[in-house]
């Protein structure tokens, strides 16, 4: 096969061209690398961070901690490897999926192409001969046939603009821009804005140190407990026995995750059934609670058993009644943002060192120099908390500059909602692709297992490009329009549009309200893909640089 092999890293001069650039070092830059060598094509990635890990290397807040259980939250393309690695816990906390990532990196030898404290600036398409430029923020300048965006879902950090915020004279931290240095809040009183996913797991770790902590809440979650638990060794061996069994096992279903889905509809049953299984799965702990029947992201009145049962226990957990409404959910459906999985979340606000702020009620006016004003209260910090989360799916990669052809810019392609053939790659913009980008199931499955399965198809797809002497492949306008109208599609048969979650962009003012993945399931979205491969990739043009 062609291809000029891997150039080490410290023999690389700006300027240099490689068959493949991956940009992003997380889990899908990683396996892409190792992916793109099997070819024998010659590969650089660039990494904004100092190390891999790509959100587990950002987000180091405490209490950062995975929602899909740690022995399925793992690579599956090395069975040496799944055997060799051990992990602690259930749900495995930051620290563990760093090391994780560190050692994947060195047992595959990935280190030497990884080029790290690299931020792109620019990606260019040059049509003369299909190849694209990079540019970096250290000025270096780089060409390859092939780009390959793992910028990840959840890596661009959403600051609100917040007046004031500038002014703000004591410490400011975003989860997902957290310190690599130790953080203490002991003695400090402490203010968190925002209760998703980040907010949940932070909020019960701060309350433990903190003089005081101001929680200032705009949306009220749903979350389960996690009931995370070491692993013991005959758990781990259960899993190692017949791994290659349960991971296919989880890839036939929905959201490559291996659990126990319930057959029935949540209206098929007695109430003291359903109450039965909420009742278990709430006491196993984890995001399979919205799993317990058939219907419950497409029948709002089945939702709404799931939901109730939910608020009933918000209730029973929360002391003072007031604070226990302020808590509950009602605006949105179970399940329709995602679910979040907590570790003693609503038993914190039983702390008298921690108070919970409304901010419907009485919302942020602005920062000062020694705290925050909401409403008419003035609360003085010496910390602030951003728990704001993302620009999720497509905002690392509007960061970036990137022009396809006849000059166009994604940014402006995408201004009314990303367009993308299954994902994976955007009409205009031949030879780029992207990992789990907007049109693919991504964050509503295990992100490893899908990015496993965009990482092989799209090296797949170069390997026939590079069999085959050919230079070029974009994705067409009508198969893109008909793939993005089957994404709106499958969205409108669920209720995830009634919640106005991030999977909409609805959290960052002025991004269109779209409806971003795939929510069809992997093993529909697998079966896809392997058609469009099998028929000569269908949907795609592919051509000679002369044709």
């Amino acid at each position: 096969m062609a291809g000029a092999g891997n150039a080490r890293l410290l023999d690389t001069p700006h300027g240099a061209s490689f068959d493949v650039m991956i940009i992003g070092a997380g889990f899908a830059g990683m396996y892409m690398l190792h992916r793109v060598r099997l070819l024998g094509l010659s590969a650089l990635v660039l990494e904004a961070g100092s190390g891999v890990g790509g959100t587990w290397y950002w987000n180091r807040y405490p209490g950062a901690r995975c929602d899909v259980e740690s022995m399925q939250y793992s690579f599956s393309f090395s069975d040496e490897l799944q055997q060799e690695w051990r992990w602690t816990e259930r749900y495995a906390s930051q620290p563990e999926i760093l090391a994780y990532a560190n050692y994947v990196a060195k047992k595959f030898d990935l280190l030497p192409d990884i080029r790290f404290d690299t931020r792109v600036t620019d990606a260019i398409y040059r049509g003369e001969d299909c190849r694209w430029l990079i540019s970096t923020d250290k000025g270096a300048r780089y060409n390859a046939k092939w780009c390959v965006m793992a910028t990840g879902c959840l890596s661009a950090a959403q600051t609100p603009k917040i007046p004031g915020l500038d002014t703000f004279e004591g410490r400011i931290f975003h989860t997902g821009n957290w310190p690599r240095e130790l953080v203490s809040f002991a003695g400090h009183v402490v203010g968190v804005i925002g209760t998703g996913s980040s907010g949940i797991q932070v909020i019960p770790k701060i309350a433990e140190q903190a003089k005081h902590l101001y929680v200032f809440q705009r949306t009220p979650n749903f979350t389960v407990p996690a009931r995370n638990r070491p692993i013991d060794l005959e758990y781990e061996n259960s899993w190692k026995q017949n791994y290659r069994e349960r991971r296919a096992k989880a890839r036939s279903m929905p959201a490559g995750i291996l659990c126990d889905i319930g057959e029935k509809s949540a209206l098929a049953v007695s109430p003291d059934e359903r109450s039965q299984e909420y009742e278990k799965r709430w006491t196993e702990g984890g995001t399979g609670f919205t799993a317990a029947f058939s219907d419950l992201l497409r029948n709002a009145e089945a939702n709404a058993t799931a939901a109730d049962f939910v608020r009933a226990k918000i209730r029973t957990l929360v002391e003072d009644p007031t604070v226990a409404e302020r808590l509950i959910p009602t605006d949105h459906p179970i399940g329709a943002k995602r679910i979040c999985a907590d570790t003693k979340y609503f038993e914190t606000f039983n702390r008298e060192n921690v108070t919970l702020v409304d901010l419907r009620a009485n919302p942020i006016s602005g920062l000062s120099p020694g705290g925050v004003t909401a409403g008419t209260d003035f609360f003085g910090l010496d910390s602030l908390v951003l728990a704001t989360g993302f620009d999720a799916i497509t905002g690392a990669l509007n960061k970036i500059n990137i022009v396809g052809r006849y000059g166009r810019k994604l940014a402006e392609k995408w201004q009314y909602g990303p367009n993308t053939l299954l994902g994976m790659m955007s009409s205009g913009f031949p030879n780029l692709f992207i990992i789990t980008g907007p049109g693919s199931p991504s964050v509503l499955t295990n992100v490893v297992v899908a990015i496993e399965d965009n990482v092989e198809w799209i090296s797949k797809c170069i390997a026939h490009l590079v069999e085959t002497n050919a230079d070029y492949i974009d994705a067409t306008a009508l198969a893109e329009e008909t793939w993005m109208r089957q994404v709106r599609e499958a969205a409108q048969g669920t209720l995830y549009p009634e919640a106005k979650s991030w999977y909409l962009g609805m959290n960052i003012p002025g991004k269109p309200a779209v409806f971003m993945p795939y929510v069809g399931g992997l093993p529909a979205y697998q079966r896809i893909c392997e058609e469009v491969a099998a028929e000569g990739y269908k949907g795609f043009q592919i051509r000679m640089t002369r044709d």
